[in-house]
């Protein structure tokens, strides 16, 4: 393929155990906006073994094509067995952009590929959005290449990050920042002529690595999944007042988050962390207790529906992406909002 701009946009589809992970969906929705403003076609690469039935669910993401490695060492991810079919897949299709889900696997494969193809990856984008480049120091504008937006500096600023000499243009995208397509009303036919099976290349190839059993532990938190959320902050004071978060979750039927302050002091769990360093979320209702605010929180959970903010600062930075805003001490409030949503119940 001569001219590379003609190339795909890509996904990879993480799957596990012949399941597919909620991100490739996330992805396929950028990634079909992304490709109709370039004119090509959307790929999503699917590896494994016996993982071709999976195909459907790509395309009713999205994706115009899905490129299958099937193979026995894919069973499981392993690294250098993933990196080395991936890289040969890219080197035989060249698309023009593979994006990658931040979670474990992809924030182990992308940089292995990246490292292996020669070329950039941005890592936790946010945002990704295709639009022109001008080097400044050459003067040589570039036209329709990834513009790849991140939050930088502890999320003082957000960076917009080009690679417009060596392609592919490679990143990865936090999980819960993009919305996926509509399944249920995309009106796609299937068939056998969108999958592109491919060679795995792994013939000969040594991989040190034997999984012998794998361990899960499962989270009772799930934030990501959850309609109704109550967060606090530094300000909500201890974490025996954290308790007054769980009881109001309760009465409303939501899960408990909190900022990374409060984390850091020691008041909630990590997994229940929201924001640039922890979870992206978007319920119908986010009640914020004791936040302030900062960027780095916002980044997780300004598109929530509905926020309801309480602070005792009427200036809190919290108020100004809130719908509703309660200035108060939470300590008088919350019970105050329990009582009254039980009595209305």
């Amino acid at each position: 393929m001569n001219d590379r701009t003609k190339g795909e946009v890509w996904v990879f589809a993480e799957q596990e155990e012949g399941k597919l992970a909620e991100i490739p969906f996330e992805l396929l929705g950028k990634a079909r906006e992304l490709a109709d403003r370039l004119g090509v076609k959307v790929g999503a690469v699917l590896m494994g073994e016996g993982v071709e039935p999976l195909a459907a669910e790509l395309v009713a993401g999205g994706a115009d094509v899905v490129h299958l490695v099937d193979d026995p060492a894919l069973k499981v991810f392993r690294s250098k067995a993933y990196r080395h079919a991936l890289v040969e897949l890219v080197k035989e299709e060249q698309p023009q952009i593979l994006i990658f889900g931040a979670t474990h696997m992809g924030r182990d494969l992308a940089p292995a590929v990246a490292s292996a193809l020669r070329c950039g990856l941005t890592a936790d984008c946010t945002d990704l959005q295709i639009g022109d480049y001008t080097d400044r120091k050459t003067g040589e504008t570039f036209a329709n290449v990834l513009h790849q937006i991140r939050p930088a500096f502890g999320g003082n600023i957000i960076a917009t990050i080009v690679n417009a000499r060596h392609w592919p243009q490679m990143a990865t995208v936090r999980e819960g920042v993009m919305k996926p397509l509509d399944r249920n009303n995309r009106m796609v036919e299937f068939s056998n002529d969108r999958i592109k099976r491919h060679d795995s290349h792994l013939a000969g190839v040594e991989i040190p690595v034997e999984v012998v059993e794998i361990v899960r532990k499962v989270s009772k938190v799930n934030l990501k999944g959850a309609r109704i959320i109550v967060a606090g902050g530094a300000g909500v004071g201890s974490k025996e007042n954290f308790r007054l978060l769980h009881d109001l979750a309760a009465v409303l039927g939501g899960a408990v988050g909190g900022s990374r302050a409060a984390v850091d002091l020691g008041y909630c769990e990590h997994e229940r962390q929201i924001g640039q360093t922890g979870v992206t979320v978007r319920p119908a209702l986010m009640v914020s207790c004791g936040i302030s605010g900062a960027v780095q929180h916002l980044a997780g959970m300004q598109d929530a529906a509905k926020i309801i903010a309480i602070n005792t600062d009427r200036d809190a930075p919290i108020f100004k992406v809130a719908h509703y805003g309660i200035v108060g001490d939470l300590n008088v409030v919350i019970p105050k909002l329990i009582k009254a949503i039980k009595n209305k119940g």
